[in-house]
């Protein structure tokens, strides 16, 4: 018998749903401000290259945090390490770039895609580009500095949309996806290596 490809289980549907749902809250978010929400996914070639790219500098922002031994940053990683290396240790490549598609696409549809150009009708673009990013931050607030932390990111991601002139949001998607699945791949690791030194 051939094994599944992706392991449905109880954790992996839950964060599946719940970050699909996301899509659902940016079309209802769309609907009353009258916005699509998907109206700046373009597949160009500039879009992948500047996705993949642009997932390096948040990649090695995330390693070199590994490696910082403040007390805010330690609290964040044990969180991380208790929190999701349990789960996350359990699937294969696949399932977590799954995880990684979901949540980035949801992610950026709802905060680049229908919340920050929303914002810009009303306020104008720099407060666009600040108040969603301040409510991405929020709604990532795992300790203060990781809320501040997932604020910039935020506003990189949101920056990343507009690089090459013309707004695509599948540029942030390919990051923020990207960028999701290496720090899974990096976490299992931190998890493993704990346990192992732990037995």
């Amino acid at each position: 018998m051939t094994k599944a490809l992706f392991k449905f289980d109880d954790f992996f549907k839950k964060a599946c749903y719940f970050e699909a749902s996301l899509i659902l809250v940016a079309m209802a978010l769309g609907w009353i401000a009258k916005l699509n929400p998907f109206i700046n996914i373009h597949l160009t070639p500039a879009s992948l290259l500047y996705g993949v790219i642009g997932t390096l500098p948040l990649f090695l922002m995330f390693l070199a945090m590994e490696q910082i031994q403040g007390q805010s940053v330690a609290q964040i990683r044990q969180f991380l390490l208790r929190t999701l290396g349990p789960n996350l240790q359990r699937y294969s490549w696949a399932d977590l770039f799954m995880l990684a598609a979901v949540a980035g696409i949801s992610e950026e549809i709802l905060f680049r895609g229908i919340i920050q150009p929303w914002i810009e009708v009303a306020w104008g673009m720099k407060a666009g580009l600040l108040v969603s990013n301040l409510l991405f931050g929020l709604v990532h607030s795992v300790t203060p500095l990781y809320s501040i932390l997932a604020a910039l990111v935020g506003v990189y991601l949101a920056l990343a949309m507009d690089y090459h002139g013309d707004r695509n949001l599948l540029t942030p998607i390919i990051i923020h996806t990207l960028y999701d699945f290496l720090a899974f791949i990096a976490l299992i690791r931190a998890y493993r290596s704990s346990v192992s030194t732990q037995a």
